[in-house]
């Protein structure tokens, strides 16, 4: 319970009415005593003498003149926070989903806020003033703070770092000065106040962060003169900063003025009898800083006293995307399949990297493709294609000529097969030759359990999948044409990353040791332009398609199973996928031969593990 704020409060308010009622009787004494004396006061303009009709144009003209002049530059001291009060904001912790661990801290810093008395007084222990919350965009920071002020039932001051930003020299710091100011005010008129800054990184980059030097042609001292004036500009603004997050607890501007007196009045009297200045009153506050840089912060910023505790907002797991499906789900207008449990882990298991914004806007995505086809209900599919519109493109269907749409037909299905035959543990998601963006067709496939390393066998079987669809042009029409060029570019990727940092090119020198002095680059630049390295890329590359070559080989039936398909059908999502493939293994039986289930045969092996960089949610092979 929300005792010292609520305490706070009430405490407040009765002052408020006594002062109100002290003012509201003065007043009444006055009239009354106008009354009585026989002389009222009566409501009117006041009667101005006939020289006025002279003097008082001019008068007016001046102060608005002054005003035009004045008001601008008044202004630009302004705090530019917006207030929210908690029965404007709609959101509550029942809202917060997908986040885990976080929402158990947040819970214990806003019971400690609600509580700060007890904490202060009967622990001894010094309440958090300050938490950021770092992570990438869209996972729920601003949501969460929010979310406190509703439960904390005190106001919200929800501020843009960039709108401290001023063209006038100073007016930045000003500005942040009055923010704080209004949420000291705050606190000590409703108990306690929670302070946003969006964007901190915005206003709290390490001092000389953003230096800039012109280039020699330019002019050696002109360039090293913006950079002084920038240097100092940020440094002032951090200042400014670091002593208003040490500087909560400041004198209101009445105990300012008592204790100048006071002051004034020990002057002469003795020591024994001098009286007491008021020591500033305790200011139960919270700022919230957000940013998804926090590496580029002051580190002055990041200290005890300012900023107590870091909480890292990441991406969700699977468990939490699913909470977070749920949610969104509930609110939604969709059909009964979608309540399926297996559907929705499935869903769940191929939004991996997904933020809980990403997951609102797919559901959202879902319900206009629902509209558009004229269904007031999303499902499964329209899902589905929401998620290939967010990260591929809206389809652009193009009439190819007979040959180029078996071509492409073919390509993909060559991916599809290798896929289903090497990639042991992964599900076919979409398979397509719908024109998006640059893609003439694709193929998604995931993990079927979220995975965040690979082994060396797997990472070969993703190159393999890359040279499907170059394989199967070249077996089906003797010769490949520019569709591979995206699939060898990825395979690229990977073979450099396995060889320069991973390790597992036969060397263990990393490729990557040259980014820890600053020199940068690209990986794949570094490693191609290794001679030995770039023969070992230029091995795996053409292993991976020997070994490709030999699957489709041996299993033609399926790549044209899935080619005519496509061809008719254009797009196959999930199990349609399947019932193609296990058909045409079926009729392959049916007609005496044995096929071996390569997926099955696999035995285990000892290759280590080497962890990627960034884990995708769904392969994607154009």
């Amino acid at each position: 319970m929300a005792v010292d704020v609520t305490e706070s409060r009430e405490r407040d308010r009765m002052k408020r009415l006594t002062r109100l009622g002290l003012g509201l009787g003065a007043i009444a004494f006055f009239l009354w005593l106008r009354l009585l004396s026989g002389n009222p006061v009566s409501p009117g303009w006041p009667s101005l003498p006939q020289e006025a009709v002279f003097w008082l144009p001019g008068i007016v003209l001046v102060l608005i003149i002054g005003a035009v002049f004045i008001l601008p530059m008044l202004g630009n001291g302004r705090s530019p926070h917006t207030i929210y009060l908690p029965e404007q904001i709609e959101i509550g912790f029942d809202d917060v989903k997908g986040i885990g661990g976080v929402v158990a801290e947040v819970n214990h810093t806003l019971e400690v806020f609600l509580n700060h008395r007890q904490f202060r007084t009967e622990m001894g222990g010094t309440p958090r003033r300050g938490v950021l919350f770092e992570g990438p965009p869209g996972t729920g920071k601003t949501h969460v703070a929010k979310a406190m002020a509703k439960e904390a039932g005190v106001p919200f001051l929800f501020v843009s770092s960039t709108a401290f930003q001023s063209m006038w020299y100073g007016a930045t710091a000003r500005k942040i000065r009055t923010y704080f100011r209004a949420l000291r005010k705050t606190a000590r008129r409703e108990g306690g106040a929670i302070g946003f800054i969006e964007e901190f990184d915005a206003i709290g980059m390490k001092r000389g962060g953003l230096g800039f030097t012109a280039p020699a042609s330019t002019g050696g001292e002109g360039g090293l003169g913006v950079n002084k004036v920038m240097s100092q500009g940020t440094g002032g603004v951090v200042n400014e900063l670091l002593v208003q997050m040490q500087s909560f607890d400041e004198s209101t501007r009445p105990d300012k003025a008592y204790n100048v007196v006071v002051r004034f009045l020990n002057r002469y009297l003795p020591p024994n009898r001098q009286f007491k200045t008021k020591k500033p009153a305790f200011a139960n506050v919270l700022l919230i800083g957000a940013t998804n840089r926090a590496d580029a912060l002051d580190p002055a910023l990041l200290r005890p006293g300012r900023f107590d505790r870091i909480l890292s907002f990441g991406l969700p797991s699977k468990n939490d995307r699913r909470e977070l499906i749920d949610y969104f789900l509930g609110s939604r207008s969709h059909v009964a399949e979608m309540e399926a449990d297996d559907l929705l882990d499935g869903l769940a298991a191929s939004t991996m990297g997904y933020t809980p914004a990403s997951l609102e806007r797919l559901f959202d995505e879902a319900l206009l493709v629902a509209m558009r086809n004229g269904r007031p209900a999303l499902n499964y599919r329209d899902v589905k294609n929401a998620q290939m519109e967010v990260e591929i493109g809206l389809p652009n269907p193009v009439d190819y000529p007979m040959e180029e749409r078996e071509r492409i037909a073919t390509h993909e299905a060559g991916h599809a097969t290798i896929a289903y035959l090497a990639g042991k543990g992964r599900k076919l998601e979409v398979l397509s030759i719908i024109k998006r963006k640059e893609s003439l067709g694709l193929l998604a496939h995931r993990d079927e359990e979220e995975r965040y390393t690979r082994t060396e066998k797997e990472m070969r079987v993703l190159l393999q999948i890359a040279m499907g669809g170059m394989v199967a042009e070249e077996l089906f029409f003797g010769e490949s044409s520019s569709g591979p060029a995206g699939d060898l570019a990825a395979a690229t990727q990977l073979a450099a990353d396995m060889v320069g940092s991973f390790g597992l090119g036969g060397s263990l020198i990393s490729f990557r040791s040259l980014d820890a002095g600053f020199v940068g680059g690209n990986l794949v630049a570094k490693v191609l332009g290794d001679g030995p390295a770039r023969k070992i890329v230029d091995r795996l590359l053409n292993d991976a398609k020997h070994e490709t070559k030999r699957l489709i080989s041996d299993h033609r039936y399926l790549v044209e199973a899935l080619r005519d398909a496509l061809c008719e059908r254009e797009e196959l999502i999930g199990d349609d996928i399947l019932d193609v493939l296990r058909a045409a293994e079926q009729s392959n039986l049916d007609g005496g031969r044995v096929v071996v289930d390569l997926r099955d045969a696999e035995g285990s092996t000892d290759e280590p593990e080497a962890a990627t960089p960034e884990p995708s949610r769904i392969e994607l092979v154009e």
